[in-house]
């Protein structure tokens, strides 16, 4: 059995900022353990169109949605293609895809992007559909980044991921727990946006403004933060209580102070779900670029070291682990965890396209 690959990880999230690609090398040592490399990586933006069309994937009929779906494959096949050029084609490619439905609760979760159309286009073995059997088995099919924290970033007592939604991962009891916490970067663009800025670069929308201390506590009072794990959060979810709460406060008051109240929300619900006994915890994801929400965790938790990698890590930690993904499927070894997501079973999910 080999021991060393090479595979390309492709990942789209929820706040629409582009395609992450990340060519991953991975070694297994004597000892079992994995090593791991990302060689180069790039981000290639949407345009302002295609960000609309995927902003509105939830309200397409039958057939507008399997184009998408389609659509989304050739992009993602175009930027893989532009992006090597003639160049060397690695082992495999893993794409996580862009997630239009996610309610597991009544057994649903889709990622668009053809599976079979990105293999065909980029003439390179391809793996896809991560969560859909894990949703089979009664999990929530998310989050599926704990099993490459266990496996590659196994050093820290917890990682925490801000991307659209901030979700924290860590180990209790001799098993990875892990879960969404709250939203990040989907809140916290959109808020930006209603003042022209595509994002709050180093919060420099919330550190101006105040604290509205009604909204903290609505926020905070969300039904959502007093369950129990395993759980997960969607764009549906978002839009439909989240966000609505927020339009209630921004009829009367400034954008910043609500963003200002906004971080400090995600602040607590960040430090109430990292464990006491953490002494360590990795920050990645886009959300670790907002200094001033890094701030707010740092100061609400002083024992807590926090460690904020390179850019290449924080900007494609998501892409490397679903190219990880992608090599535990094409190996037969289980890449999705019973623990993290409350599935009946850990299981081995993906599908596989040549």
């Amino acid at each position: 059995m080999k021991n060393e690959w090479d595979g390309i990880g492709v990942m789209s999230g929820t706040s629409l900022d582009g395609i992450d690609l990340a060519w991953c090398h991975f070694s297994r040592k004597e000892d079992g353990r994995w090593a791991y490399r990302i060689e180069k990586a790039v981000t290639i933006p949407y345009s302002d169109d295609f960000r609309q069309r995927l902003s509105n994937a939830q309200e397409l009929s039958a057939i507008e949605y399997v184009m998408l779906n389609n659509d989304v494959a050739m992009i993602f096949a175009k930027a893989v293609n532009d992006w090597l050029g003639d160049g060397s084609r690695p082992d495999f490619i893993a794409s996580h895809g862009h997630t239009v439905f996610h309610q597991p609760e009544i057994g649903l979760t889709t990622q668009i992007g053809n599976g079979a159309i990105l293999a065909a286009q980029t003439k390179t073995l391809t793996v896809c559909d991560f969560r859909t059997k894990d949703v089979a088995l009664g999990g929530q099919g998310a989050p599926l980044v704990p099993i490459g924290d266990e496996l590659l970033f196994g050093e820290y007592d917890a990682c925490l991921n801000l991307g659209g939604f901030s979700n924290v991962s860590y180990r209790v009891d001799n098993k990875r727990i892990a879960y969404d916490i709250s939203p990040c970067n989907m809140a916290l663009n959109k808020l930006a946006n209603l003042v022209g800025l595509p994002y709050d670069k180093d919060g420099q929308l919330s550190r101006n403004g105040q604290i509205l201390p009604e909204l903290l506590q609505k926020l905070n009072d969300l039904e959502y933060y007093h369950q129990k794990p395993p759980k997960s959060l969607g764009k549906e979810w978002f839009e439909n209580t989240f966000y609505p709460v927020l339009e209630q406060f921004l009829v009367n008051n400034a954008v910043d102070d609500v963003a200002r109240t906004v971080v400090e929300h995600i602040a607590m619900q960040i430090v109430a779900n990292v464990p006491e006994t953490a002494r360590t915890l990795l920050i990645t994801g886009g959300g670790a670029h907002h200094h001033f929400l890094i701030q707010q965790i740092q100061s609400q938790k002083d024992a807590l070291k926090i460690v904020v990698p390179d850019d290449l890590i924080v900007d494609y930690k998501e892409a490397l682990i679903f190219a990880f993904l992608g090599l535990l499927r094409l190996n037969g070894e289980v890449n999705c965890l019973r623990s993290v997501t409350g599935a009946r079973e850990d299981c081995c999910g993906g599908g596989v396209y040549i």
